[in-house]
């Protein structure tokens, strides 16, 4: 296994991210998975054009084939990377409700994995409002995956703690403390007119104004 290799290892995460995010960042671009603190659960983070990394965490959560995996971006700039089109829809929700809990399906361009879209050509994309996902993004100075950090069909995780019992060896846990847990992020496919909710989530269809 890249990246990490033995005991899966636990990492305080500093305030101003001196400590834990280079290491971090080393990990995930050596084909390594990354656990990190989001709005609601933990995630796992690998590199997403890295084709064996994605792989990798298919097999480390026990995911089946036609499940997709969101990812999360940097800043909204890096955007048009992933995505072939971006609709005056999906950039007033962008404007109203990113950094957040809400994740848009896109139409995504040729480079992205059908492992992440599931064979569908479309891709979840959000912009988390958690400053240590956000800084983890930023410091590879890319997307990175934001599917929850549990084996497929059991709890989300919300401590490092919680992380660690799930997945003992080859992971690197950014430790930023106990998440809010609750309800995971909205899943809105914004491709289609008007958009449809695939999950309700931290944010409603109200808010959405598609209530």
């Amino acid at each position: 296994m890249k990246g990490l290799t033995g005991n899966s290892r636990i990492i305080k995460v500093s305030e101003d991210f001196s400590d834990g995010i280079d290491e971090a960042k080393e990990v995930f671009l050596s084909g390594g998975v990354v656990a990190f603190p989001t709005e609601s659960f933990y995630g796992l983070a690998v590199n997403p054009m890295d084709e064996a990394a994605v792989d990798q965490l298919f097999r480390l959560k026990q995911r089946e084939a036609d499940q997709p995996i969101l990812l999360l971006i940097p800043d909204i700039k890096s955007l048009d990377a992933y995505v072939l089109d971006v609709n005056e829809t999906a950039r007033s929700l962008i404007k109203k409700h990113w950094p957040g809990g809400l994740t848009m399906l896109f139409k995504a361009r040729p480079a992205i994995s059908p492992r992440l879209t599931a064979g569908t050509g479309k891709i979840g994309l959000r912009l988390s409002s958690h400053p240590t996902a956000t800084a983890l993004a930023r410091s590879v100075n890319s997307a990175i995956t934001g599917t929850s950090a549990n084996i497929s069909g059991k709890s989300p995780c919300t401590s490092a703690l919680e992380v660690y019992e799930s997945f003992r060896e080859g992971i690197l846990i950014l430790d930023g403390g106990v998440t809010a847990g609750g309800k995971g992020s909205t899943i809105l496919d914004v491709t289609i007119d008007p958009p449809g909710i695939i999950r309700e989530g931290m944010i409603s269809a109200l808010e959405l104004g598609l209530g």
